[in-house]
């Protein structure tokens, strides 16, 4: 017994352009379409990669760690101690082999104490930092206000800070002038 032959004849439509009896005849699908899909899609996905691009180097920027000159080091070492009170922060700015804070830090815990005692807020701001370097060293004078936040009360002491430039400028010491 032989295998019976495939029948021949006409060969039946593709798929995209098969009908049923009652409906209306579909038209194929439109791969043009799809390209363009895929297209948009494509450059949409490339514009959002450029965009987390651009905010990683935003941030990276605003992140920075400035410490190129010894008056951005002694503004930025004042905001991490007094402002953020951050000790992470603080050895960020401040000498490799610690630094001599005693009289800074009595100041900061006499503003907590106070902010608890009274329960109020305290804000200390700075300004007239005066640079004064020689070499490797340097000295920045601030004139640090202290005030209550309802601005009933502000004290102004003024303040030297000693730098040492070690790989960028850092405060290795805070005593009160008197």
């Amino acid at each position: 017994m032989q295998p019976q032959e495939p029948a021949t004849g006409p060969t039946p439509p593709p798929p995209d352009t098969l009908t049923v009896p009652g409906e209306p005849e579909r038209k194929p699908r439109n791969r043009r379409l799809r390209l363009w899909l895929a297209l948009g899609a494509g450059v949409l996905g490339l514009l959002c990669l450029g965009g987390v691009g651009i905010a990683v180097l935003l941030y990276d920027e605003e992140t920075k760690i400035v410490r190129t000159t010894p008056g951005a080091a002694a503004d930025n070492f004042l905001r991490a101690y007094l402002v953020n009170r951050d000790e992470r922060e603080v050895g960020l700015y401040s000498c490799k082999s610690g630094g001599e804070f005693s009289e800074l830090a009595a100041y900061r815990t006499d503003i907590e104490r106070r902010e608890a005692q009274f329960s109020i807020g305290i804000q200390v701001v700075w300004e007239g930092l005066r640079v004064a370097t020689d070499g490797q060293q340097g000295t920045v004078d601030a004139d640090l206000t202290r005030s209550l936040g309802d601005g009933s009360e502000r004290i102004t002491d003024t303040w030297r800070l000693g730098l040492v430039d070690e790989e960028g400028w850092r405060v290795c010491s805070a005593t009160k002038v008197p």
